[in-house]
């Protein structure tokens, strides 16, 4: 029996789902010899149309994560805000509310004796002046997991996962601490940064914190830095005080790396594997100013 004949519609339509196969078809033409090559196929659909700019930044972000360690974006151990295990519900709220996290590592004698984790939300039963008696940290916090800082991002994933943690003591390799690692830190390299509602606001750029210290997006235009700061940075060179400080350093810098410039101590706070996202600006005396960019988180 003949075919009935193909109308105009269905030719059409077989004729853009066979131009749709053959353009993934070019698109996958070679088989990627290693991980660069196969970066440079994905960029190269991506200018295609088959991925638009952001799938084709999760996928590079995925990729990475499997190359990267916990040391390259824990929170160093000098910026973790932790609470000791002796420490009373009023004496709590401080660190919770200042620092707005929801979990805080608990320690002993020092930092190196994380005992436990203390998750925020469980203060709240301990509210009352009657329940505030009952208060036993030990009994509050929870176990702590241990990772070592050669631990891969992907693994760690894996683990944050299976464990249903979302935080990690991130040790050195004389069993000391040398940070913390939380699962937003990790996904945040696959997708890019996580905004919260404890995060700097759009219409901000720049935060003022006590003893001189101020919290700055990398977004802030150049001039407003230099009108706040009474500094002299360039603004025909970068419109952002992310580009100008990441030009200093000559690459994309991981949190606590710093670098001086124009009499300010800038140290990263949070950055992806991109670009920077928030820096911590604090003026120090003018013979630092300009000199080399040091790191002082482990890498």
């Amino acid at each position: 029996m003949a075919s009935a004949p193909m109308g105009n519609e269905d030719r059409s339509s077989s004729n853009e789902h066979r131009t749709w196969l053959e353009r993934i078809g070019q698109a996958i033409s070679g088989e990627p010899r290693d991980r660069g090559s196969l970066v440079d196929l994905l960029r190269d659909a991506q200018r295609r149309g088959l991925l638009d700019a952001d799938q084709l930044a999760m996928i590079e972000g995925v990729l990475h994560v499997s190359e990267m360690q916990v040391r390259s974006i824990m929170i160093p151990r000098s910026q973790m805000v932790v609470v000791r295990r002796d420490a009373q519900p009023q004496e709590l709220l401080a660190p919770v509310i200042e620092s707005g996290h929801s979990r805080f590592p608990v320690i002993g004698e020092n930092r190196d004796d994380v005992i436990g984790i203390l998750i925020a939300k469980d203060l709240l039963q301990f509210s009352s002046a009657e329940t505030r008696n009952r208060f036993d940290m030990r009994e509050v916090m929870r176990p702590a997991l241990f990772v070592p800082e050669s631990k891969r991002l992907d693994v760690m994933l894996k683990e944050f996962r299976s464990s249903r943690n979302h935080l990690a003591v991130v040790v050195d390799e004389y069993g000391g601490v040398g940070g913390m690692v939380t699962i937003e830190d990790v996904l945040e390299q696959i997708v890019g940064e996580i905004d919260d509602e404890h995060d700097v606001s759009d219409d901000t750029y720049i935060l003022s914190h006590r003893e001189g210290s101020s919290v700055v997006k990398a977004l802030t235009p150049v001039e407003d830095f230099n009108e706040h700061f009474g500094t002299h940075l360039r603004a025909e060179e970068f419109d952002t005080i992310g580009g100008y400080v990441a030009h200093a350093f000559g690459h994309v810098p991981g949190r606590g790396e710093t670098v001086s410039l124009e009499g300010h101590r800038f140290e990263v706070v949070r950055a992806d594997n991109r670009r920077i996202h928030l820096l911590m600006v604090q003026p120090e005396p003018t013979s630092a100013a300009g000199q080399n960019p040091r790191q002082t988180a482990s890498s």
